[in-house]
Formats: structure tokens, sequence, C-alpha cells
């Protein structure tokens, strides 16, 4: 190793001069290694934020495409989450032992209760608020609006005389009325496969840390819900979009 000594400093001088340099070569490196150190904790910082809040894809059942739940009594109820999903589920999906509902108000999904001839009342009752929950009723921020049922052979795109928009449909014959219904759903974990779910909050069905959620203009915007809620169920926030209803909402605790 070559040292420059400076002929017209003492022997004395020289030594300060690299003792110096020394000591700010020592403190650069302390430093390099606090910021070498502090990135490393960031970095572990964020791997756990994304663990925390990573969504595992898996496969989904053809139903999951569409708002679904299953009754107490294990119907499967499918909803529409927009016009075209509302024709499909009714030319596609729906049998001659299903009923149809929908809230009686414009804007809404259609829910078909599947084998829903032989359902108990219970049943009608939870895809009723189901059908209740997922309209415009809860954008508007009602408590409760009126809901009907009616079977396969009374829905009609004919009319004579007028238009049938898409996703919505004429009815034929008498309707089976479900007044006052209640807007409010239960979101959870299953106890059964661990999946975030919800149902209707008149379900017997209970899951792990549920809350009861009930539209209110003075609520959270869908948004901001689903990410406050994929804190408290550590899971991503898309989950939460999927099956929240469409508007503002508040949280309640059972």
């Amino acid at each position: 190793m070559r040292i420059i000594l400076f002929y017209n400093r003492s022997i004395h001088e020289n030594a300060a001069h690299y003792y110096q340099l020394a000591k700010e070569a020592r403190e650069k490196l302390a430093g390099v290694h606090k910021a070498i150190e502090e990135s490393r904790k960031e970095l572990e910082s964020a791997e756990k934020v994304e663990k925390k809040h990573v969504r595992v894809v898996r496969q989904k059942e053809w139903f999951e495409r569409y708002h679904s739940a299953k009754t107490s009594n294990s119907l499967l109820m499918i909803g529409g989450r927009n016009a075209q999903q509302n024709d499909q589920l009714v030319s596609k999906h729906m049998d001659e032992p299903d009923l149809f509902f929908h809230a009686d108000i414009q804007g809404g999904t259609v829910v078909i209760l599947k084998d829903g001839a032989g359902a108990t009342d219970a049943d009608f009752a939870e895809a009723a608020q189901f059908a209740a929950s997922f309209s415009n009723a809860w954008k508007n921020g009602n408590a409760s609006v009126d809901v009907y049922a009616v079977s396969k052979n009374q829905l009609t795109k004919n009319v004579s005389g007028g238009f049938v928009p898409s996703g919505a449909f004429a009815i034929l014959g008498e309707r089976k009325w479900f007044r006052s219904t209640k807007l409010a759903l239960r979101i959870g974990i299953s106890k059964e496969d661990g999946r975030i779910r919800v149902v209707p909050d008149v379900s017997a069905i209970r899951m792990k840390d549920e809350l009861i959620v009930v539209p209110s203009l003075a609520g959270k915007e869908k948004g901001a819900l689903a990410k406050s809620l994929a804190k408290r169920f550590n899971i991503h926030p898309d989950e939460l979009l999927e099956i929240l209803p469409n508007g503002k909402s508040r949280t309640v605790s059972r």
C-alpha cells in the first residue's frame, strides 16, 4: 500500500491527516450500514403487508360470477350483477322448479332461488331480503322495499305495444308479495370453508367475526367500506367489492 507524505508537514501532521481520513471513512461506512439496515426493515415491512393482503386465486364455481349465497336450508340464491347477467340467469340458469325474486323498484338484481317451488317460508324471506339488498333501494338509502316472486312461466320479454329493456321482464299473472322487506346483509368468515361470505340478515347461518351491513346515505362508499373491512378480515379489498351492494353503507355489530 502506497502512502503519500506531505514534505512540508511534520510526521505528526501527516499522521493526523490520515487519521482524519480514516475517521471520515468509518463514519461513511457506518452510514452505509445504517441505510442498508433501514432498507432491509422497510422491505420486510412491505413483504408483510403484501402477504397480509395477497389475493388467493382459486377455481370458482359457475354461480360465483353472480351475487350468490345459500339459504339456511342450503338452497342456492343467484343474483345478477348487471342487466346482462339478469337476462343470462333467466335464459340459461332458471329451471321450472325455480322462483324469480325482484324488488318492486326500477333497477336491481334478479334473484333466482333454485328449487324454490319446494322452499320454506324461511327460504322465501331470505331470497326476498337478498333481492331487496341488491336493488337500487340500497343506493337510495331505503330501510325497506316490497319484493315479489313469480315462477318461470310468468316471465316474458314480449309485450303488446311496449318495450322490455335488457335485464327486465314483463310479469304475467299474480305475484307472491313480501311487503316491507328490510334491507340488511351479514358479512363474515364462513365456518365451513374459511372464506368471506355475505348472507341475508334473516338467515340462520352464523359466521365468524360477522357484521351486519345496512344502507346509509351517511355511511361509507363501497370502495372505502371494502378497504376498511379488508383490514378486519385480513383479505384483499377486491374480495369485498365483489360481494357488497352498490351505494353507501354502514356496519352494525350484533
